[in-house]
């Protein structure tokens, strides 16, 4: 049995395996996946010198707890929270030596939502459609951490990174994101639109890695009936019966038949995935299609 591996000693609520996805095959129904905020991802293997597509771990809330067979460099970033190694307080932001058979324990997260464990290495779980990546809706790459499983780890190809602290954006006090109406924006009526893009939602305790869902006015329809489902993209802003918009992240279904009244810019999208129930919500209109 191979040392370079990681022994889960607590998973948390939920904590999976996440890379960079799986993407060019939504034609096969199968979406992106991915770390749902991907810089944070990449910044943390850049601290313990993995390649920024290597396998991370991405923690949801309350952290996780690990115990390395062999002595291995981790670094922690995301959603800022406490890391201890053994009940000592160790750095988070940072590349951090971890023994052998030592606890390391990432705490619940301070603000924000999902923190990111890289470890030198990288997480070695066996790859599916060219990811190690965990989909929650498919259910392909390997199933999210439970107490007592073990993880393989692959073997460091760099150096990592020398420095005391690397600065990561704070979680959103307020969610801001820039969307292109359309393309079925004229499934509402102009009412709804203007609500759409001037009232302030929140985001939903019922929100996942699927899609962060929204508490606030009901969007109005123009249009009666469902449309034929058709493919629908990340960031996309679905509305369902309710009239509340649902965006859809990393883990969204390929085709829909509720109209996505607008399209999220991808660079709003990591901001989102740190977004806790609560936190104020506006779509600010860029441009049209």
């Amino acid at each position: 049995m191979t040392d370079r591996a990681l022994a889960v000693v607590r998973a948390g609520a939920l904590t999976t395996v996440q890379d960079l996805g799986r993407p060019g095959h939504a034609h096969l129904g199968v979406p992106r996946s991915g770390a749902l905020d991907a810089p944070a991802a990449v910044l943390v293997n850049r601290l313990a010198g993995n390649p920024p597509e290597a396998a991370v771990l991405e923690t949801t809330l309350n952290g996780c707890a690990l115990r390395p067979r062999s002595a291995v460099t981790v670094a922690v970033g995301g959603a800022p929270c406490p890391v201890t190694v053994d009940e000592r307080p160790a750095a988070w932001g940072a590349p951090v030596r971890v023994p052998a058979g030592t606890l390391l324990d990432i705490g619940a997260a301070v603000s924000g939502v999902r923190s990111y464990v890289a470890v030198a290495g990288g997480i070695a779980v066996e790859p599916v459609l060219g990811s190690r990546s965990t989909d929650l809706l498919s259910g392909l790459g390997p199933p999210p951490l439970t107490d007592g499983a073990v993880l393989p780890l692959g073997h460091p190809v760099g150096p990592h990174a020398r420095v005391d602290v690397a600065p990561q954006p704070a979680p959103p006090a307020e969610l801001v994101l820039h969307v292109t109406l359309g393309p079925r924006d004229d499934w509402f009526t102009p009412a709804a639109v203007r609500t759409f893009t001037s009232r302030t939602y929140r985001v939903s305790a019922a929100s996942n890695r699927i899609g962060l869902r929204t508490e606030g006015p009901a969007l109005e329809r123009a249009l009666p009936g469902e449309l034929p489902s058709e493919g629908v993209v990340l960031g996309a802003v679905q509305v369902p019966p309710d009239g509340r918009p649902v965006v859809f992240l990393a883990d969204h279904p390929t085709t829909g038949g509720y109209p996505v009244i607008a399209v999220v810019g991808a660079s709003d999208l990591p901001a989102a995935a740190q977004a806790v129930p609560g936190t104020p919500v506006r779509f600010v209109a860029v441009r049209r299609r």
